[in-house]
């Protein structure tokens, strides 16, 4: 719970009675690696802060599953048009390793919201940094082509290559996996030969 409330202490002070407010809403949870934290159809009631672990968001397209993007250790998870309209969200999100992670329910957010208004600060710091992160995504991807999205990925996110399986990585690029195996050993063909 500390690590959340230093967190939040970066983008803004939170007065005394906020941080106790807030610890005492906070709840923690533990999910096994595979086990979801929202299945698509189902409304979002939480907000996640990952203390420790590793979680992708999905959606399906008939009967394939694409990667939308992949949350670690000190980043927030919430399926946003779910969470804030309170409707069936359109995609999963699922732990890849064991996560724990601290959590509030919305009706718990919006009361804080409300009562401190200062916190508001908060949330729109928050969001403000994900969606950014989010459009800077989406034009990468559409942008460029898929080797140059690897070296984005690599360039960016470059813990994603250990930690995520290749078939998740490849939709999340949008490439088969062949093709990330491909790009993958031109790089390591390329490193081997600047390094020789």
């Amino acid at each position: 719970m500390e690590q959340l409330i230093h967190y939040l202490e970066t983008i803004y002070p939170l007065s005394p009675g906020l941080a106790e407010e807030l610890t005492g809403r906070l709840q923690t949870r533990s999910f096994e690696s595979q086990e979801f934290l929202l299945r698509s159809g189902h409304i979002s009631r939480n907000i996640y802060y990952i203390e420790e672990g590793l979680v992708r968001c999905f959606y399906m397209i008939g009967d394939r599953d694409i990667s939308a993007w992949f949350m670690k250790e000190g980043d927030v998870v919430v399926s946003v048009n779910s969470f804030f309209r309170q409707v069936p969200s359109a995609e999963s999100i699922q732990a890849l390793e064991p996560t724990t992670v601290q959590y509030i329910r919305y009706e718990e957010l919006e009361f804080l919201y409300k009562a401190f208004i200062p916190f508001n600060v908060h949330g729109r710091r928050v969001l403000t940094h994900y969606y950014c992160l989010s459009e800077e995504r989406a034009i990468s991807m559409r942008s460029m082509k898929a080797k140059d999205r690897y070296t984005w990925l690599l360039r960016k996110e470059p813990h994603l290559l250990q930690r995520v399986p290749r078939k998740f990585l490849a939709s999340y690029l949008g490439v088969s996996e062949f093709t990330l195996c491909r790009i993958n050993n031109q790089k390591v063909q390329t490193f081997k030969k600047i390094h020789i």
